[in-house]
């Protein structure tokens, strides 16, 4: 079978097979006994916000990671928010993150009222480049925003040694690296706060939205609990302006049972990973830093000419999406964070290449060898043509 390519080019076609990006159901069909017993919990119990579930979660959610607070709020912006506001960052600050990330990141920095700088990655794990990172700093920043992508930790060595050495606050989001490892700690420890996202998708995802702050510091954890609903010491009593960033029960429920699993989650992921990176051949495969544990949030690699390969996948019934096609200073609503004379390359430059493959837990290796046939079939196709003039 042939089929047309970009350019009226026809790639050879031998294989015609329907693989999804995701598909959140094979989670649900694995553990519905256990949901629907959580879900009948809460309808019974007449208590549906901050409550006996959320609490619970909470307290799981901060053992798994070996820290004594987590809080549950509503969703993983909030989390970034909320932590950074904690941490008294607000108006003429400067917090110090990437413009390879989602929207999220940068908005929460916002809406806190802080102003994000955004610095360039590394090329080899896609994350914040420490030495970019140091280059930025001003007297006006406060704190280092790391984003672990992909479910790849950030250098978390090298940022919390930069952040020591000039006073400044470090915070992970870690919404795309539930339960990833760097240098033998769970991610969201090593900074003051660790912010999280529950979105559907998430490797730890909840049925809506939802999310967390974890921290050892007390203080910091009782003003993120404070800031979650309105601000209030305790009821009707209102310390200072907060916001409603509320988990509720139903949701702290569903995530408490699907944390007891996420290990073993995240544990296929690796090996749907490693199936990927030993069959692939022709495009660039992720790499991990060493002391790193990656958890695959998204398994994405990298072509010259990814538009191309993109479409040729689609043709094959083969979903792919990209993660992210716009770095944020490119974004129409975020012109005013970058200038003429200042320009991200490494950033600019992946952004044209990467592409997510499919990776979800639902999978198998019978579907990773369909999507590895695939893109070699499509590349080495795509290396006999010559580029447009």
């Amino acid at each position: 079978m042939i089929s047309s390519g970009q350019n009226g080019s026809s790639i050879p076609c031998s294989l015609m097979v329907a693989i999804p990006f995701n598909d959140l159901r094979p989670v649900q069909s694995l553990l519905a006994g256990e949901l629907g017993a959580a879900a009948q919990r809460v309808l019974t119990s007449g208590w549906y916000i901050l409550g006996p579930e959320l609490e619970a979660f909470e307290a799981a959610f901060a053992a798994y990671h070996g820290v004594r607070h987590a809080v549950g709020v509503a969703n993983g912006t909030d989390a970034v928010e909320l932590a950074l506001r904690a941490l008294g960052i607000g108006e003429g600050d400067e917090v110090i993150t990437v413009a390879h990330t989602a929207v999220a990141t940068v908005c929460a920095i916002e809406r806190a009222g802080a102003l994000p700088v955004l610095v360039d990655i590394d090329e080899a794990t896609y994350t914040m480049d420490p030495a970019a990172a140091a280059a930025a700093i001003t007297p006006r920043t406060r704190a280092l925003l790391p984003v672990h992508l992909y479910g790849h930790p950030a250098d978390m060595a090298a940022l919390a040694a930069l952040a020591a050495r000039h006073g400044l606050a470090l915070v992970e989001d870690c919404a795309q690296a539930h339960g990833a490892h760097c240098g033998g700690r769970r991610v969201g420890t090593i900074g003051q706060l660790g912010a999280f996202s529950f979105y559907p998708t998430k490797n730890l995802g909840a049925y809506g939205d939802a999310g967390a702050v974890i921290t050892d510091d007390p203080a910091l954890a009782q003003r993120v609990r404070s800031l979650r609903n309105y601000g209030q010491s305790r009821r009707y009593h209102h310390l200072e302006p907060g916001q409603n960033s509320r988990m509720d029960e139903l949701q702290a429920a569903f995530l408490r049972v699907k944390l007891a699993h996420l290990d073993e989650h995240n544990a296929l992921r690796r090996r749907l990973a490693g199936a990927y990176s030993d069959g692939l051949e022709g495009v660039i495969t992720p790499a991990s830093r060493q002391g790193a544990e990656h958890v695959f949030h998204l398994y994405v690699v990298r072509h010259p000419r990814r538009d191309a390969l993109m479409e040729a996948l689609a043709e094959r019934e083969v979903q792919t999406l990209i993660h992210y096609p716009i770095p944020v200073h490119l974004q129409p609503a975020y012109r005013h964070l970058s200038s003429a004379a200042e320009v991200l390359p490494v950033t600019e430059r992946i952004a044209r290449e990467i592409l997510s493959l499919p990776l979800y837990v639902g999978l198998d290796e019978r579907d990773v060898d369909v999507v590895v046939s695939a893109v070699g079939e499509c590349v080495q196709f795509l290396d006999s043509v010559p580029l447009p003039a």
